[in-house]
């Protein structure tokens, strides 16, 4: 959290940003692996756009949440033995938790989504806890070789992102996501936002943030235009 800290997470919003980002999301993880506290709140003050923060379900998590007031909170799993959140949030075992911090940041007038794998029974544990949003974890797509085996999984969150409309809920969708890979995802009518973050930061080290986010930006447009 030193204010010398490089690179400066917030100046990377900022730029992604003014290419078009329409929502900025950051993880503040317990171990603060990724952004630290200090990030969070310059990023809550300084960007145009809304803030999605993803998060664990710890009370320690949830009181800075609740006092920061990003627009978006999304609930993942967390393990401190993984490199980034890997499968989705177990809603049907955590049924109690989840839901209870659905109701808090309801409460303040935060809107509360669920990163989940695209599994018919987490869906409907995910409609009865209170939040109006899930975001479908990809990551099993995008690490599929192109054929048969990833097609089957895209008609799987096909398959799910339809189910949750019906079940009232916004879908999201996220997780290895990539310029290679984005089209068939973003062509999903039912999915209304994506989030993606690594394939993005990695491109801007060979063309810079702006145009790595523009890029981006038309894929995904030409996937609903096509």
């Amino acid at each position: 959290d030193s204010p010398n800290a490089e690179p400066d997470p917030v100046e990377a919003a900022l730029v992604a940003e003014s290419a078009g980002a329409e929502g900025i999301t950051a993880h503040l993880r317990s171990d603060r692996r990724h952004v630290g506290d200090r990030d969070i709140y310059a990023l809550r003050e300084k960007i145009a756009t809304k803030l999605n923060l993803e998060m664990g379900c710890s009370e320690e998590i949830l009181k800075i949440a609740l006092k920061v007031r990003p627009d978006d909170v999304c609930l993942v799993p967390e393990n401190r033995q993984e490199v980034t959140t890997e499968g989705g949030l177990d809603v049907i075992t955590h049924f109690d938790a989840v839901a209870a911090a659905c109701r808090r940041f309801a409460a303040e007038g935060i809107r509360s989504g669920l990163f989940i794998d695209p599994d018919i029974r987490q869906i409907e544990a995910a409609a009865r806890s209170g939040a109006p949003v899930i975001e479908l974890h990809t990551g099993v797509y995008a690490d599929l070789p192109d054929g048969e085996r990833r097609q089957r999984e895209l008609e799987r969150i096909h398959a799910a992102a339809r189910f949750a409309i019906a079940a009232g809920l916004e879908v999201h969708a996220g997780h290895g996501l990539n310029y290679h890979n984005v089209g068939p995802i973003a062509a999903i009518a039912e999915i209304n936002e994506l989030n993606i973050g690594h394939a993005i930061v990695a491109q801007a080290v060979f063309s810079g943030m702006a145009v790595a986010v523009a890029d981006m930006k038309r894929l995904m447009q030409m996937a609903r235009t096509a």
